[in-house]
């Protein structure tokens, strides 16, 4: 009698194969292991949910009610020795959704490939300026004594690494001085990649533990090196001076709900309950518009619907540049990336952007599948973000 032929189980690739056994299924770990990959990060970028244990950052309260002028977008902007539309900007530079206010009001709307306004997007690295505003809620609470305190004074574990002595100020700036290069060759992983396939593929690790082990490649204060586990830290800051809070939980309180906002946000987690941690550094999703409403805060100098949820000061010290421009034409301040004088923004992995000029009132929030690798659709998004901070609707 003719047996049934075998089915084919998923196998993992050799490098999530590899080391310690993990208890998330395979067919999850390998949807982890590719969710930055171009043929799929469209639909995984906001379904982070699907593929990750999650805590919530819960909204309450009346939702910050967004002002509404709508205009199409009528203006076009250069790059590389040619002329586009805005509309050719969403399809050429891999838009899921992008939302542009002026003064205060929403003058464009609009939503691609599916997705919805009540859409939950990954806003990666992006997550490191939210951090940043925790960090400042923590000082103007004297949960911080100062920013010049070594980080180890707060966070004994780190005494003997890499971040012994380093102050918190210099972790805000990237300027940590540790030895992780933020390098994500996942055919020979290094320290970081080899991180992030235990913490976010495995669940195997927390993405931090690299930090009470890691060793120093500079002096403190030094050499600028962007780098995750510094955001990583300053989130393992924040649990230990918020009184034994979680980060989503103080984020709620501090932010989320002061704001006012329309939906839940999320984290997603480095492990499962009970042991997982909110992946600070890159894990944060919310809806587009609530991303928009961080960016109209940071423009108005701290406040939301006439109230100061967050310091001035703060804004004004996170936002400035401590970093010159790189060769892309950005430079650095406190987890926020800097444009010429005055607009920052906070980025993330792929295209994600909550981007601020109070010179022009102007905040462009942008969710996008950048393919991986490829600068041409960042440094082309560079160039409509200047063109339309000088954009007048009329």
């Amino acid at each position: 009698m003719a047996t049934a032929p075998a089915i084919a189980q998923p196998q993992l690739p050799p490098q999530v194969a590899s080391g310690e056994r993990s208890d998330v299924p395979v067919a999850v770990q390998n949807l982890r292991w590719a969710m930055n990959d171009a043929n799929v990060n469209s639909l995984t970028f906001r379904s982070m949910d699907k593929l990750f244990y999650t805590r919530s950052v819960p909204r309450s309260g009346p939702v910050w009610q967004l002002e509404r002028d709508d205009h199409p977008l009528d203006f076009t902007y250069q790059f590389e020795g040619s002329t586009y539309t805005s509309e050719e900007f969403l399809d050429r530079t891999y838009t899921n959704a992008l939302l542009v206010m002026k003064d205060g009001k929403i003058v464009y709307e609009n939503y691609l490939n599916n997705s919805r306004a009540d859409t939950r997007f990954m806003g990666w690295s992006m997550t490191k300026s939210l951090t940043s505003l925790l960090v400042g809620f923590a000082l103007q609470e004297g949960r911080i004594a100062s920013l010049d305190d070594a980080i180890d004074s707060y966070l004994p574990e780190l005494k003997g690494g890499g971040y012994e002595g380093v102050t918190i100020r210099q972790v805000l700036q990237m300027r940590s001085g540790v030895d992780y290069e933020e390098r994500y060759d996942f055919a020979n992983p290094g320290i970081a990649a080899t991180n992030h396939i235990n913490a976010l593929v495995k669940n195997t690790h927390r993405f931090v533990e690299p930090a009470f082990t890691i060793n120093r490649a500079h002096t403190p204060g030094e050499h600028f090196q962007y780098k995750t586990i510094d955001t990583a830290v300053l989130g393992l800051l924040i649990e230990r001076v918020s009184g034994g809070s979680t980060i989503a939980s103080y984020m709620t309180q501090r932010l989320w709900e002061p704001l006012g906002m329309e939906a839940d946000g999320f984290f997603i987690m480095d492990g499962p309950p009970g042991v997982g941690r909110e992946f600070n550094g890159a894990g944060f999703n919310a809806t587009l518009r609530d991303y928009a409403r961080i960016g109209l805060m940071m423009m108005n100098g701290g406040k939301a619907n006439g109230r100061q949820v967050v310091p001035a000061d703060w804004v004004a010290l996170s936002t400035a540049p401590t970093e010159a421009p790189s060769g892309e034409g950005m430079g650095y301040g406190m987890q926020w990336w800097t444009f010429g004088e005055n607009a920052y923004a906070a980025i993330g992995l792929q295209g994600q952007y909550i981007y601020v000029d109070p010179t022009s009132k102007t905040v462009v929030v942008k969710m996008s599948y950048f393919p991986p690798a490829d600068m041409t659709p960042s440094n082309e998004t560079a160039a409509f973000l200047a063109a339309a901070s000088a954009w007048s609707p009329e």
